[in-house]
């Protein structure tokens, strides 16, 4: 007698398969069922948000920037990327290359003292008041910062912007064309000495066929560079603001750097009138001139409104990512 076609053979039922695997001793049953049925998947926590982090131009009212870092030491948090314009460039160069932000305080500690210490300090020689009157045109600056970017070498191991911990870009301006040069690469401190290169106070850098000088004349907030990769971008203006004096004129000297100053609050209207960050912060220190890094204690303190601002934020977003993740 012919077999019936495979097709016409009854398949045992699905509860006939079931009935026969509970047969089985209970110990292998449960062996096979873990087998064949698809394992839980553990629940996936939510990416952090990535953080970038810009620190504006402002000469002595950015060592503000300091009391912002010390914010996100006591966090513990880490931005993903920063970017920095001249006093910004020069702290955030710094953080990234790994020092706190209470280390980078020491280090200015070291060069205050009386304005024209501070400036000395920062020129890396010894200077009398004959000196810095005696400005030398053939380098278009008052003073090589030279010395202070050997100063600042001298407190850590890193050169490269391929060393750092945290990427950096640093933002200068090419004389020529008027264009910000972005770096990011190759060596870090004649970079952030180009980014510092205020016109008239400093002496340009020349790199390859282009003249640099402060970034603060092109782009002195440079946040733009944080939006289209970060989640959120929090950016540092530490461009400063003018308050009428009536019992006194304002002297050659504030005349200039305050025009500066003018020229780049302007810049940073515009930015912000086009596209804002997701936190702009401004700390302001009142009476503090564009060379008053003697004044670092005072700075720090009137900017601590604006660090507390900055830590009741990062709070919050740190308890929504920790609620998240339950």
């Amino acid at each position: 007698m012919e077999a019936p076609p495979r097709s016409c053979i009854r398949q045992p039922s699905l509860m006939g398969r079931l009935l026969r695997f509970a047969r089985l001793p209970t110990v292998f049953l449960a062996v096979l069922l873990a087998l064949l049925l698809p394992m839980p998947l553990p629940a996936e926590e939510p990416p952090l948000p990535t953080i970038g982090l810009a620190l504006g131009s402002g000469g002595a009212n950015g060592l503000a920037h300091i009391a912002m870092l010390q914010v996100f030491d006591e966090l513990e948090i880490v931005p993903d990327r920063i970017v920095g314009t001249s006093i910004g460039a020069v702290i955030g160069g710094l953080y990234a290359a790994g020092l706190s932000a209470d280390e980078i305080l020491n280090i200015f500690d070291d060069v205050a003292g009386s304005a024209l210490d501070a400036l000395s300090g920062l020129a890396g020689t010894e200077l009398g008041l004959v000196d810095l009157l005696q400005i030398d045109l053939s380098n278009g600056g008052l003073l090589n910062s030279g010395g202070f970017m050997s100063f600042l070498a001298g407190h850590t191991e890193v050169s490269r912007f391929d060393e750092l911990r945290i990427p950096l870009t640093v933002v200068a301006t090419d004389y020529w064309t008027g264009n910000s040069v972005e770096t990011d690469t190759g060596q870090l401190f004649p970079a952030i000495e180009a980014s510092m290169a205020v016109p008239g106070l400093f002496s340009p850098v020349h790199r390859d066929d282009q003249l640099l000088i402060d970034g603060g004349t092109s782009n002195p907030l440079p946040y733009d560079l944080l939006l289209d990769d970060m989640d959120l971008v929090i950016a540092v203006d530490v461009s400063g603001s003018r308050h009428p004096e009536p019992e006194s004129e304002p002297g050659i000297t504030d005349l200039l750097f305050k025009t500066f100053s003018i020229m780049q609050q302007s810049l940073i209207r515009q930015a912000l009138a086009h596209r804002r960050p997701h936190l702009y912060l401004k700390p302001e220190a009142e009476g503090v001139r564009l060379l008053h890094f003697n004044r670092i204690h005072e700075i720090l303190a009137q900017a601590e409104p604006v660090a507390d601002e900055l830590r009741d934020q990062l709070t919050i977003i740190m308890a929504i990512q920790a609620d998240g993740m339950r």
